[in-house]
């Protein structure tokens, strides 16, 4: 049985189109199948941890954003299924959100029959997530992400885009928005890295993106050489620039060139650990939290498939 989870918020467009082409597709090629509309946020990861483990499900496909699909990630690691049957859970993606950077790394568009066409006719192959374990108000959580999990500018560039959502509706001018007001804003605090238990770097954090993912933030390519299958973290880190070096830094945000600049520092690694006294705002595929004081990031490889 498939699973079918929709974002009716995400992108706000031609949803009623693409629910009838699925639908006919679907019945056309005798694939029985289930489907659940999202309606508040964190409704997806409901659904979907529904889906796997009471239901059994175990190919699942999305029709919504980065943030949709994040939660249904959530969803099936939050299942209480043993990590055997979690290897054998199967997502696809029809991308209907504002940056879709996760899909945008497989070659799909907002083309909606394309995206259906390739869930259908593609090979499962598997798929990197991320965990991060962190402390609020002193209880400890995990979140996990598919994408990529940002803290710092990149964090708060996301903050500054939601808000922007909810005044304008979904567009990918709230990230470059959203980016030129966390840059101005965002404050730089005292951080070690280490990863794999080697340290990689201490000065001040201005912003940090850890990826599975190259894309993030509306198509940014943060981290150009991530690749969601080979079990590491390929990660960016910077200290404060002047106002010169964000002028140049602009420039190179979507080329790949980004990493090459001089406030940048890359590493990579299985396993990151921050550690800092202060409170910070995190974002992991474009979800925003708090956490205080210390955090691990783990790679956990090959956790689940992707059809696409």
């Amino acid at each position: 049985m498939l699973g079918v989870i929709i974002n009716p918020l995400s992108g706000k467009s031609a949803l009623r189109a693409q629910r009838l082409y699925l639908w006919k597709t679907l019945q056309a090629r005798h694939i029985p199948f289930d489907f659940q509309v999202t309606r508040y946020a964190g409704h997806a990861e409901e659904i979907a941890r529904t889906f796997v483990e009471d239901c059994g499900y175990r190919r699942l496909l999305v029709l919504g954003g980065d943030g949709t699909l994040s939660e249904v990630v959530n969803g099936i690691m939050h299942a209480g299924i043993t990590d055997e049957e979690r290897k054998k859970v199967t997502l696809s993606i029809v991308p209907r959100g504002t940056g879709n950077d996760y899909a945008k790394y497989w070659g799909l568009t907002t083309d909606y029959k394309k995206a259906i066409e390739r869930f259908l006719c593609g090979q499962p192959r598997t798929i990197d997530i991320g965990r991060l374990e962190y402390t609020d108000n002193e209880d400890v959580y995990d979140r996990y992400f598919i994408n990529s999990v940002g803290f710092g500018v990149d964090a708060l560039c996301c903050v500054k885009a939601d808000r922007l959502k909810e005044r304008f509706g979904s567009r990918k001018l709230n990230y470059v928005i959203g980016l030129v007001l966390a840059i101005k804003e965002q404050p730089a605090h005292a951080v070690t890295l280490y990863a794999d238990d080697k340290k990689v770097w201490q000065d001040r954090l201005f912003t940090m993106n850890i990826g599975i993912g190259p894309y993030s933030g509306g198509g940014i390519r943060q981290n150009p050489l991530a690749d969601p299958t080979d079990g590491i973290f390929h990660a960016m880190c910077a200290r404060k620039p002047s106002a010169a070096e964000v002028r140049n830094a602009l420039r190179h945000l979507k080329d790949g060139s980004l990493t090459s600049l001089d406030f940048i520092h890359t590493f990579t690694g299985k396993e990151v650990r921050l550690e800092t006294e202060q409170t910070f705002c995190f974002e992991t595929d474009g979800r925003t939290g708090y956490a205080k004081g210390n955090c691990n990031i783990s790679c956990l490889h090959g956790a689940i498939q992707i059809c696409c």
